[in-house]
């Protein structure tokens, strides 16, 4: 199931390979089995590019309430063993330099401690805190931090993703109000609302709905929709990206749940200060 919620997430073996940090034939010929399984094609796959069908669609919604399920399991059992463990939620950058250096400083401070990781889509912008599945969440700001201790880690400037031929890819930068006539892609019905109003520049938009980065770059590719990023990710040739001179930055930040007072976490915010100054 999670080699199936990567490939449909990405729409890209290889990029779903990259994600799963293995290579691309295993996971090719386990999606086949799967669909062997199923009965039936998972992904219409074509010389430009692979899509849902309509039976891999309804296939992603039961997996990911599968997984998370999967994932509940798993902190509850750990609870109750009394193990050393600390599960940190990443939203997005997980390939960020600051998150490669908080990773090596956090196993030179705690070599006995289990790590686990828990991939989150941009639908939960605190990565499965709220609902128990992770101890901590390595994230991005704005969003509501009611009950929440979060603790600032860099800001990043934000610009606007578009079509390298759009003809506002060649400016120098851009403001929001130029933007006003184009469709900006949606969060679904649900996701925290000060998020899905930073992330669409402030106000109400209209556009296609997304969940993962790659739907979002997709959705600018095939539709010409607005999306924004932070500064300073690679891009696929055919995108560009144009600062936005009147768009807050982006924080990254370091969230738990307020009150906590698990040692493992206190000190997972301290060396994730430290380690993102560097």
């Amino acid at each position: 199931m999670r080699y199936f919620v990567a490939v449909a997430e990405e729409l890209h073996f290889g990029r779903a390979a990259t994600r799963l940090h293995m290579s691309q034939p295993p996971l090719s010929r386990a999606i086949r089995q799967l669909e062997a399984d199923v009965g039936a094609q998972l992904f219409a796959r074509s010389p430009t590019g692979i899509t849902l069908t309509a039976v891999g669609s309804v296939l992603l919604d039961e997996a990911r309430s599968l997984l998370d399920h999967a994932d509940r399991v798993r902190v509850r059992v750990s609870a109750a063993a009394g193990a050393a463990t600390l599960t940190i939620g990443i939203l997005g950058d997980g390939t960020d330099s600051g998150t490669a250096r908080l990773a090596a400083a956090y196993r030179r401070s705690r070599p006995g401690v289990d790590i686990r990781v828990r991939d989150a889509d941009l639908t939960d912008p605190t990565c499965g805190l709220r609902a128990g599945l992770v101890d901590v969440a390595l994230t991005r700001a704005p969003f509501d931090e009611t009950a929440l201790t979060v603790r600032a880690l860099r800001t990043d400037p934000v610009g606007v993703v578009l079509r390298a031929d759009d003809p506002l890819a060649r400016r120098d930068g851009l403001r929001l109000a130029e933007l006003e006539d184009r469709r900006w892609f949606q969060f679904p019905p649900g996701t925290d609302p000060v998020w899905q109003s930073y992330w669409n520049g402030g106000r109400p938009r209209q556009g296609p709905v997304v969940r993962a980065v790659q739907e979002c770059l997709q959705a600018v590719l095939w539709n010409g929709t607005v999306g924004l990023a932070p500064l300073g990710h690679d891009l696929p040739a055919e995108l560009a990206v144009v600062p936005l001179i009147d768009m807050p930055p982006s924080r990254v930040v370091a969230v738990c749940n307020e009150g906590d007072t698990n040692p493992l976490i206190r000190s997972f915010l301290e060396i994730a200060t430290t380690a993102y100054r560097r």
